[in-house]
């Protein structure tokens, strides 16, 4: 018969009422039949599944409200669950002589009820044979003794589910058992509802109430669309265990726990799990469907513009540069900066670089031009060089900076996907933990893998310790009223692709030598910080995006030592990232910008290695640094922050080198390092508190094991090297401390105000080697009874004086040559050694000033005020 007869409309009205048994038989004619069957995936195949008294919702309960891509699909593999219970079971023989005495095969259906054939399950099950159907009528079923089932059956609810109560105790010593439809409440006389030690249990559609299960390895089970109020699960040793479509709702304590290793000795049904779970869709992320690190970054794939610094050099003229089209050097207006000092007047330019001389020199005066070139700013992050910050734009990212899809870095990373694909212990999927106190709870060495699970309205949604290790993906935890993940005591595993949100405490919670692999998660919008590792804590946190939180999107503390890379840390109401309390960590190639404290906050004996991160659009600071702070920060760019770019204080001791510091609102470098306090930040620059759940700080002293870091030098003073700070809003570099510093080898480039401040310096502060050019006012002042050292720098094109000092200066070797003011000047209060042989000043226009301003050295031209 062709199905091309009539029209596929009126065919599909008419198979809609066959059985499922003709529909299978009618999928076999042909391949046009087969097609005009999958084609009723919508009507009868919904039909059948919803009619299915044993069925809930493909997608219950997470999402029953969303259809599954098959009805049909769904059907098939519901129906199949029904019959694998006894799949591969062994039949109980004693031994061959008895085999003629060993009971029937033939499944038979054994009725429990009033009116039926036996009115208790303990007599039908008295009377049932291998692999019988027990069918529990509608009533109150409650046995006043434990059941104890030595040969598998099966046992089922007939009706509606809630229909059918169960108030037993029941002991499985046999291979196998299914139980469906019931709704489980404790006997009176033990809190155990169902506990196995060896055999396999598969429930099916079932309320669990106020009592426990327990499996003990090398026992399995199988649970899926089963729904446990107050009622814990308890998993010992199980080599596998399957979780599915499960509802877990108050719970006065945790909803499961895995404990123990898993066993290795397995059951028959450790197969047949193994592949059914391999068999059916998961939840790992495919390239098509992974779309979780989508948030937010707008124009992603464009990069900042490059700037560069149109500086003359000798014999060319750069058609951006300032000098084209400025008027002469005779015409320039001069103007009075701050503290008195002259700052020549000329037109504005992108980056305040001024060229050495007028357009009308002479012959005789072009033979005391030398020949120079400022150093410009050296690039950073991938090449990419940042230019000024547009009013209202929105934040756009070089394309190198772009967060990985999990897909994207389960394939770079074989172990992650190792992790990612490997199945030991229990295994949790498509559940939902709400309203109770714990979720799972994993410890003396248990494993536990979570896919795709909601954890909601919980004290808190999982805890590993004891050397356990659990595999979380895809899971969403949110309003958890402590810690959402929470690892202690040297537990791992693998935390990816999770959506952790509006956690009364941090999102994930490290500590005590545990070591997680946390990546490509959305952490965001909790009450305290997004990731808090401490105690000793370790970690590998990459990838992942973490903003909107109260406290700091990751805090680091009491000697935590994480690998913190390639996150992007955003808009928190604190800080990016906290080190405090002798925190360590190694943060490299992180986006953290528009956070409301620094970018990166470090105290309190907080040594980190910050290396290659973008800091950048800050409501504060960029990068501070205070209270004992330490570490080494190297080749981050810092950009665009409304405070400084770095700020130093309280004794902090720092090394700071080959960072590019540029556009933030105040200054680039700040330096106000005090040892008795007296100069914390005017702001009000706080530390934040976040100790947890267990406690203040002190409990935390005895616990600490100090490891030795071959990546960080022995720290005996602040050290700012090899930086790149340029256009910022204030001085590129601002000295108050008490304590030596050393400045060298930096790019101080077309800052706001000075290139260099030392408004306090009673140790020695040594500025080396340093190029300091196209300043808004001076290139260096020192205010009095500072002790400074100028050697070997190289002072150029500044629109005020070169060098401004008022304290003990020693100036050696040093270039000074183009500033609008005089190369040097001394005032009143100076105590200068200055080797003029050795010094190399230059600056024409200045000279002839000076002649009818005030005495001057015959040779150099330097102010004697």
């Amino acid at each position: 018969m062709e199905a091309g007869i009539l029209p596929l409309e009126l065919w599909r009205m008419i198979l809609a009422y066959l059985p499922l048994p003709d529909l299978g038989r009618c999928s076999l004619v042909c391949r046009a039949w087969y097609e005009l069957i999958l084609s009723l995936d919508r009507t009868r195949w919904r039909q059948l599944y919803l009619g299915y008294t044993e069925c809930r919702h493909p997608n219950w309960p997470n999402q029953p409200d969303v259809e599954p891509e098959s009805w049909r699909e769904a059907f098939k593999q519901h129906y199949l669950a029904s019959k694998m219970w006894t799949k591969n079971a062994a039949i109980l023989e004693t031994s061959v002589c008895f085999s003629l005495f060993r009971r029937r095969r033939t499944r038979r259906t054994l009725s429990v009820g009033p009116g039926h054939e036996f009115h208790s399950l303990g007599s039908a099950l008295a009377m049932s044979s291998l692999f019988d159907r027990i069918l529990l009528f509608p009533g109150l079923h409650e046995e006043q003794g434990e059941i104890i089932l030595k040969v598998p059956v099966e046992i089922v609810g007939h009706g509606k589910l809630g229909e059918v109560a169960l108030l037993a105790s029941i002991d499985q010593q046999c291979s196998t058992t299914r139980l469906c439809n019931l709704v489980f409440m404790p006997a009176w006389f033990s809190p155990f509802m169902f506990k196995t030690t060896s055999g396999h249990v598969q429930f099916d559609n079932c309320n669990f109430e106020n009592g426990h299960i327990q499996v003990h390895g090398p026992g399995t089970c199988q649970v899926k669309f089963c729904t446990f109020k107050n009622t814990h699960v308890f998993l010992h040793n199980v080599p596998l265990c399957v979780l599915e479509n499960c509802e877990f709702v108050g719970s006065e304590n945790n909803s499961v726990t895995v404990e123990g290793h898993p066993s290795s000795e397995n059951n028959w049904a450790y197969t047949h799990l193994l592949g059914l779970i391999r068999s059916s869709p998961g939840v790992l992320p495919t390239e098509d469907s992974d779309s979780l690190m989508s948030l937010d970054l707008e124009s992603r794939d464009q990069a900042w513009s490059p700037r560069t610094c149109g500086i003359v050099i000798e014999g060319s003229q750069s058609p951006t540069s300032p000098a084209a089209g400025s008027p002469k050097a005779g015409s320039q207006e001069a103007e009075v900066g701050s503290d008195g000092e002259r700052v020549a007047r000329t037109p504005d330019s992108s980056d305040g670089g001024l060229s050495p001389s007028g357009e009308d020199e002479d012959e005789d005066q072009l033979t005391y031009r030398l020949s120079y070139q400022v150093q410009g700013p050296r690039p950073v992050l991938g090449g990419s060089f940042l230019g000024p910050p547009l009013p209202g734009a929105s934040i756009q990212l070089p394309s190198c900076l772009v967060l990985n899809s999990l897909h994207q870095e389960l394939q770079k990373d074989r172990e992650a996907m190792a992790l990612a694909s490997s199945v030991q212990g229990c295994l949790i999927r498509k559940c939902l933990f709400r309203d109770g106190k714990g979720g799972v709870f994993v410890c003396s060495y248990g494993r536990a893998k979570m896919e795709g699970n909601i954890f909601r309205n919980l004290t808190y949604a999982v805890r590993c310790i004891h050397n356990s290790k659990i595999i979380m993906l895809r899971n969403h935890i949110h309003h958890c009223r402590a810690s959402g993940i929470f690892l202690r005591l040297e537990g791992g595993g693998l935390i990816a692709g999770n959506n952790i949100y509006d956690n009364a405490e941090a999102g994930v919670d490290i500590r005590k030598k545990s070591n997680p692999l946390i990546l490509c998660n959305q952490i965001h919008h909790g009450l305290r910080s997004g990731i808090v590792v401490l105690g000793n804590g370790k970690g590998i946190i990459r990838n992942n995006q973490i903003f909107s939180n109260k406290e700091a999107g990751i805090y680091i503390l009491y000697h935590g030592n994480p690998v913190v890379s390639r996150n992007h840390i955003f808009k928190g109401s604190a800080a990016g990232i906290a080190v405090n309390e002798n925190g360590r960590g190694l943060i490299t190639e992180n986006v953290i910008r528009e956070n409301q404290w620094g970018g990166v906050d470090i105290r309190r004996g907080g040594v980190p290695i910050l290396r290659s991160n973008l800091i950048c659009f800050g409501y504060s600071d960029g990068v501070v640094v205070g209270d004992e702070g330490k570490g080494l920060l190297e080749g981050n760019t810092i950009y665009a922050n409304k405070g400084c770019g770095v700020w130093m204080m309280s004794s902090s001791l720092p090394h700071v080198t080959s960072n590019h510091v540029s556009y933030n609102g105040l200054y680039g470098v700040a330096v106000f390092s005090q040892k008795d306090g007296s100069g914390e930040s005017p702001g009000g620059h706080g530390a934040q508190e976040n100790f947890g759940e267990d406690g203040d700080a002190t409990l935390w002293e005895t616990e600490l094991e100090k490891d030795d870091d071959l990546l960080r030098r022995p720290i005996t003073a602040a050290l700012v090297e090899s930086n790149t700070v340029n256009h910022n809003g204030a001085s590129g570099l601002y000295v108050q401390s008490s304590e030596v510093l050393h400045v060298i080898t930096n790019v101080i480039h077309a800052n706001g105000d000075r290139g260099i401040t030392v408004a306090q310096s009673s140790q020695l502060t040594r500025v080396a080697n340093n190029s300091i050019s196209c300043n808004h006012q001076s290139g260096v002042k020192v205010e009095a009874q500072c002790k400074v050292e100028f050697r070997g720098n190289g002072i150029y094109d500044n629109r005020g004086h070169g060098i401004i000092t008022k304290g003990d200066s020693t100036v050696i070797e040093n270039d000074i040559i183009g500033n609008r003011g005089s190369g040097l000047q001394l005032l009143p209060t100076s105590d200068t050694k200055n080797n003029l042989a050795q010094d190399l000043v230059c600056s024409r226009c200045l000279m002839e000033r000076s002649l009818a301003s005030g005495p001057w050295h015959p040779l150099f031209p330097v102010y004697l005020e």
